[in-house]
Order: structure tokens, then C-alpha cells, then sequence
């Protein structure tokens, strides 16, 4: 199966942009009558077919519209800190969008090795993560944003941070409750400074472990993302 992105789509009548009608008429050879599946990010899950199959313009006429597709009763915030490596901080993205995770924040650190990103590319990946993996719901990207302004924002629910400074930390696996608001910090190449570690403590963060192993940043964000899905998987 194919889907295709419609961030604007309403009504029974549509109109795929440019990229997604090349790709579905000259990449993918699909032609009038052929059906397809459509998602705005937002829950809706559309069967459509087509009725113009212009390779710039493809139009189809909407068949199904089906609200809240599969959404999930939990909701998965990680902010981690983007690395030196451009390609390691978008193989974070594709697999995170792939698992399940609902929002990014690229997160400014003391010891940030990278301080400069393109939010269209980043914006990019996720999407065709969200196609490929088949998914209604497109994660929310926001700015690169400095550690302590989101420490002292209002975040609800649990909060943790993932650092591998010594000290006492349970892992993650064993503090999560399913169904639950979820943020969790991954830190940069060079760990979280010991200030900011303060910080984040005093404002309620709880330190964790997310096991023997060191990370990458990549890795250890990646892993995150799916120990509390499958926590959430294993409780329904």
C-alpha cells in the first residue's frame, strides 16, 4: 500500500500537489478509476480514487473518510539534542516517526555540537516516515529550542531525562504507566552539562536509565521511543 500526504484535504474533491501526483502517476504508473489511500496527519485516513490522473495536478474523489484512525491513547514527547552528524539526527527522526512519537523538539545544550538546522528537510523525513510506515498521524517538529526555556516551560505529565552521569537512575521501562503524557531529554554527544542536570531536577525531571549500554544521542533516542511503545503495546 501507498498513501499519500493531504495536510489541506476536505471536502469529497481533492487535488494531490505536484510532488505526490508525480509520484503517484509517473513513479507509481496508477491511472484514472485506481484507488488510493490519503492522509491529512491529523487522524483523517481517506480512500479516494482517480478521477484526472495529470502527472503535475492528479485529482480523485474522496470514497471514505475515517476520523481518528488508530490513535493512540498515549502521547510521546522527546526533545533531544540534534547531532553534529546531520544524517544520525534524520535517522533519529524516520525511525521515531516509524515506531510512534507524537512530538520533536531539537533541543539547545551547553554542550550542543550542533546549533543550526533546516526545518524543511527535518520536515521532509518525517513525512515520508509517516507514508512509509503507514500512519495518520504526522508528528509535530518544533524549533531547535534552548534547554533551560523548555525545562521551565509547562509540560504536563511525566517527565525524564536520560544522562550518564552516575547517580541512582531506574530505567525507563520500569517507571512508565501506560496511557500516559510522556517527555523525555536525550542530551548531546557530550552528555548534558552538570548544570544542567540541576535544572532539570529541580523542575521535576526524574533521571533514567535506558540500560547498561552507552548511547548515541540517535540511539538512545530511538531507543526511548520504543520502550514506551511497547510498554503501551504490552498493557492494552
Amino acid at each position: 500500500m501507498n498513501i499519500f500526504f493531504t495536510p489541506n484535504i476536505s471536502g469529497k474533491s481533492y487535488t494531490l500537489n505536484e510532488n505526490e501526483s508525480k509520484h503517484c502517476i509517473r513513479v507509481l504508473r496508477n491511472n484514472v478509476g485506481d484507488k488510493l489511500t490519503l492522509t491529512d496527519g491529523r487522524g483523517g485516513w481517506y480512500l479516494a480514487r482517480i478521477s484526472d490522473a495529470n502527472p503535475k495536478k492528479c485529482k480523485v474523489e474522496v470514497e471514505e473518510h475515517i476520523s481518528a484512525h488508530e490513535k493512540r491513547d498515549y502521547y510521546l514527547h522527546v526533545a533531544i539534542a540534534p547531532t553534529k552528524n546531520t544524517d544520525r539526527f534524520e535517522w533519529f527522526l524516520e525511525k521515531a516517526t516509524e515506531i510512534g512519537i507524537d512530538e520533536i523538539t531539537p533541543l539547545l545544550c551547553e554542550n550542543s555540537e550542533r546549533k543550526q538546522l533546516k526545518p524543511d528537510r527535518l520536515e521532509k523525513v518525517i513525512v515520508a516516515a509517516m507514508k512509509q510506515s503507514l500512519k495518520a498521524y504526522l508528528p509535530k517538529l518544533n524549533n531547535l529550542t534552548n534547554f533551560e526555556a523548555l525545562i521551565k516551560s509547562q509540560e504536563s505529565g511525566s517527565k525524564y531525562i536520560a544522562h550518564c552521569s552516575q547517580g541512582d537512575k531506574v530505567h525507563l521501562f520500569n517507571l512508565l504507566k501506560p496511557a500516559g503524557r510522556v517527555l523525555i531529554l536525550i542530551g548531546p554527544e557530550g552528555d548534558f552539562s552538570s548544570q544542567e542536570i540541576e535544572l532539570a531536577l529541580a523542575n521535576d525531571y526524574t533521571p533514567i536509565s535506558l540500560g547498561s549500554s552507552r548511547l548515541r544521542t540517535e540511539t538512545a533516542g530511538v531507543s526511548a521511543v520504543q520502550i514506551v511503545n511497547v510498554v503501551n503495546e504490552i498493557e492494552q
